[in-house]
């Protein structure tokens, strides 16, 4: 109906133009045809033109005017609208903008004013930790690129301590930057730093460091002994006590997190030298005929005695002999304890089933014609066990 109308007035209007040409001639004739043009207010990207037209659509006038409309272009009427006088007509030219969300790169066209209203087309909701390049209310400009980066909560652990951070940051060197978290030249990060980041990464930095550990240690002094033609032969006798030495052990350590990982030896000193124990045997030949044996083992070179094991690890166990001889250092060391008033300390013994070995200790449960055999581990001990054997005391 509305269509009849205003075709209707149309007609009128030329009409009325045509009796005006028979009544007053050309000047009328031109005053009667632009009477009957319509006003239209066209504005293009915010800039306003006042038009006068006779076409009868909005696509007719779109030609008039030379205007060229793409698909993302906005036109506030549609093209098969009727033109009317006083009508406001709106369109705005998409613009082309490079749209960056999470490193996902895309081309769009639009007709929005500000970011905002960009990503509210687009069906991007912003959470709070979301980073936006530009803010929010910036306007949108042609060709302009717009950064979307996503928050993701990030756990990360330095040193064995867990935390959660949200982070908008991509790869994993940028995310320990926006932190602050310092690397030390030998910490170890994982994923590697080149990583890029998503809401299910673990970032993981362990603490390494290179440390020096000094350790002193004793040095077991060695017992000498010399012939004194002098001394009553079966003699001994003590001219110099001997004096434990000191060494420092210089080690290399690497920590993970604190915790010792390896140790690796680099320099030895010695800071003290040991003193030797020196005793001098007499060899002198008594005047007096010798006594008979009667058999008791401390007269004798040879003789049986019952021997047990023992090994430095045991609980209690100082690991250093009564002669200062460490076994824990020496672990192959052959040493046997004994009674010193059997088997004086420094002796050379050969022990049936065990070898030749030196007397430098004592125990508490060692009495008379006993010995205890040093090993280097539990296991050899207890095979050894508890047994009688043979031994030669060596002169």
């Amino acid at each position: 109906m509305k269509n009849m109308v205003s075709n209707l007035s149309k007609r009128k209007k030329y009409v009325l133009s045509a009796v005006g040409v028979c009544l007053i001639g050309t000047g009328a004739t031109y005053g009667g045809y632009e009477g009957t043009k319509d006003t239209v207010r066209v504005t293009i990207d915010g800039k306003t033109e006042e038009v006068r037209t006779h076409a009868d659509q909005v696509s007719d006038l779109l030609k008039e005017l030379d205007i060229k409309l793409q698909a993302n272009d906005y036109i506030s009427h549609a093209k098969h609208r009727d033109i009317q006088d006083n009508m406001n007509l709106v369109i705005k030219y998409a613009k082309p903008v490079q749209l960056i969300v999470d490193n996902e790169r895309r081309k769009i066209f639009t007709t929005a004013d500000t970011v905002e209203d960009v990503l509210r087309q687009q069906k991007i909701s912003i959470a709070e930790k979301d980073e936006v390049l530009p803010a929010l209310d910036a306007k949108i400009k042609k060709n302009m690129e717009l950064k979307v980066n996503k928050a993701h909560l990030i756990t990360l652990n330095i040193g064995g301590k867990n935390q959660q951070i949200w982070s908008t940051s991509t790869t994993v060197a940028d995310f320990l930057k926006e932190h602050n978290v310092k690397l030390n030249p030998m910490d170890k990060v994982k994923p590697g730093l080149t990583t890029v980041l998503n809401k299910n990464t673990n970032v993981e930095i362990t603490r390494v460091e290179k440390v020096t550990d000094v350790v002193e240690e004793p040095i077991v002094f060695k017992i000498v002994q010399r012939t004194d033609k002098n001394l009553a032969e079966g003699t001994k006798k003590v001219i110099q006590e001997g004096e434990k030495g000191t060494r420092q052990k210089q080690f290399e350590v690497i920590l993970e997190n604190g915790k010792e990982i390896s140790r690796k030896l680099i320099k030895t000193v010695t800071t003290k030298e040991s003193k030797d124990k020196i005793v001098v045997v007499g060899t002198k030949a008594s005047s007096q005929p010798a006594l008979a044996s009667r058999g008791t083992g401390s007269k004798s070179k040879e003789f049986y005695v019952t021997a047990t094991a023992y090994t430095a690890s045991c609980n209690g166990c100082s690991g250093t002999t009564a002669t200062g001889y460490n076994l824990r250092s020496n672990p192959n060391a052959k040493v046997i304890a004994v009674d010193p008033s059997v088997i004086p300390l420094g002796s050379k013994v050969y022990v049936e089933g065990y070898g030749y070995a030196v007397a430098a200790d004592t125990g508490s449960a060692i009495s008379g014609n006993k010995i205890d055999v040093f090993f280097p581990n539990k296991s050899q001990a207890y095979q050894w066990g508890r047994k009688k054997v043979k031994i030669r005391v060596l002169r």
